[in-house]
């Protein structure tokens, strides 16, 4: 821990790390195999199920191919050849509108709505399976 108020030469960032975002679509994934595998158990559901799964597909493949035609036409000033490390990012500062804001804080805003749904899904899918076993 520091003794500075303010820290100085901290870099500041305007996009999130790609760790980030492998993290965002491994939740996403956990959602998806969680929901598969702990409520498929009755013949009405895969419908419900699959209509699920291809929201949550919408919902990755679109910010990842928008971020791709972003990279294809981003202007050669902006262009950042060298490869930030994710504790490099994490430690620096996250451009947030007109402010700024941790790195890691970012990140922990992002993932953790992502984090609650996949886990809480996961966690009530297992209460299911064991009442459902404890009842028959």
């Amino acid at each position: 821990m520091t003794r500075e108020l303010a820290h100085h030469n901290r870099p500041v960032f305007d996009q999130l790390h790609p760790n980030v975002y492998k993290a965002a679509v491994g939740l996403v994934a956990l959602f998806v195999l969680a929901a598969w595998i702990l409520f498929d158990r009755q013949n009405d559901i895969g419908l419900p199920l699959a209509m699920v799964s291809v929201l949550l597909l919408v919902a990755v493949l679109l910010p990842w191919s928008l971020s791709l035609v972003w990279q294809k036409y981003e202007t050669a000033h902006r262009r950042r050849p060298e490869k930030i490390s994710y504790r490099d990012w994490k430690i620096g500062d996250f451009a947030v509108w007109g402010s700024k804001l941790r790195g890691m804080h970012a990140a922990i805003d992002m993932l953790l709505p992502l984090a609650a749904v996949a886990f809480g899904l996961t966690a009530l899918g297992i209460v299911f399976l064991i009442c459902a076993n404890t009842a028959s």
